[in-house]
């Protein structure tokens, strides 16, 4: 693990300063502890490569299962998101479901396949911004030039895992479609991509029972 791996680590790890008994891990609200993690380690927050690495809870440390695997991140780097800006959002974010163009690879993970009708919302004046909807094209409810087809996003989408990034609450205007993708091998608009079997190695990993989360810094 290097420094700043460690960092991103110490961020779920360390117990708060009170006077409370050390708690282990972070409590996302209402859904219990970490106990998977996914790190995604960028060398400066201009940086468009990371290095993303997976570990599992053990006691009280960590043990890495995958990586370091090389990351390809937003064009803008890593930090604040929002809409209209290639930034990856920095923080820790809940990996709740996945989806594909492609049969479920063997996740565990909520998993949907992407049809003709399946979309991204990121019109920040529709009620939907933010969720994936479904709706035939040129019949949706949104500005459809401002969502995402995920079925005409080809490869890079031929598996995905949803990275939790202003979800729940939905903040307009704050960005929208953020996901683990396969790689082109080049910089995203904002989202995390690895290779195609990486991509798969890590998606069969993810457990819902254990509360993955991702990590991104």
């Amino acid at each position: 693990m290097d420094e700043h791996e460690m960092q991103l680590m110490a961020a779920v790890t360390t117990p708060p300063k009170t006077a409370q008994p050390p708690r282990r891990g972070v409590l996302l609200p209402a859904d219990g502890v970490i106990n998977q993690m996914i790190t995604v380690s960028a060398p400066a927050p201009t940086a468009t490569t990371a290095k993303l690495s997976a570990w599992t809870r053990d006691g009280d440390s960590w043990r890495k299962d995958i990586g370091p695997i090389t990351a390809y991140v937003g064009s803008d780097g890593v930090g604040e998101a929002r809409e209209g800006i290639a930034r990856t959002p920095a923080g820790v974010f809940k990996l709740t479901e996945a989806f594909g163009i492609a049969d479920n690879n063997g996740t565990k993970l909520p998993y949907f396949k992407v049809d003709d009708s399946d979309w991204w919302v990121s019109d920040v004046n529709s009620p939907e911004y933010n969720k994936h909807f479904r709706c035939p094209p040129g019949k949706c409810p949104f500005n459809e030039r401002a969502g995402e087809r995920l079925i005409t996003a080809g490869e890079v989408y031929k598996h995905a895992v949803v990275i939790d990034y202003n979800r729940n609450p939905v903040k307009p205007g704050a960005g929208s479609a953020f996901f683990l993708h396969v790689s082109e091998n080049k910089p995203t608009a904002g989202c995390v991509s690895i290779p195609s079997d990486k991509l798969d190695e890590i998606m069969r990993w993810l457990d819902p029972a254990k509360n993955p989360a991702i990590n991104i810094g």
